[in-house]
């Protein structure tokens, strides 16, 4: 259920053969995302279970299980902005419901990224997906 930016990624990945070349793509699309505004950078939008600093702003449009999910994220962390931006193409403009059906660690396992991230990456990437779902649910729940 991969979105037509996440299908452009996971080419992307599949082209290139060398990590060090992934990394810098991963790198460049954290540099291409708009920055979140320090105003949002709050303890309410932060993400915890991050080594690096991660906030996420959602943005919902409409009410209940059929609301459209986006999001804004940030980092200090170059390659952590990369991660924020593969989830951004993995879930912004799928219904809140279409978000909780994502098999997140199957698409991301697409790229090979459980097997070239640190375990503090991992467990803090594993921490942006459960903070993305759980804002998701919450929507969903919502009537």
């Amino acid at each position: 259920m991969a979105s037509a930016a996440f299908e452009d990624i996971a080419e992307t990945f599949a082209f290139l053969d060398d990590w060090e070349d992934r990394y810098r793509h991963v790198i460049d699309l954290g540099k291409a995302m708009d920055p979140l505004e320090e105003a949002f950078r709050v303890p309410v939008t932060k993400v915890d279970g991050c080594a690096s600093q991660v906030w996420i702003l959602p943005q919902i449009d409409g009410q209940g299980p059929d609301a459209v999910f986006r999001f804004q994220g940030e980092s200090d962390a170059m390659i952590v902005r990369g991660l924020i931006a593969i989830l951004h193409a993995l879930y912004a403009g799928l219904s809140v419901s279409e978000v909780l059906q994502v098999d997140a660690g199957a698409e991301l396992a697409r790229l090979g990224l459980n097997d070239h991230l640190s375990a503090q990456r991992s467990n803090g990437l594993r921490a942006m997906v459960e903070r993305i779902r759980k804002l998701a649910g919450e929507e969903a729940a919502a009537t």
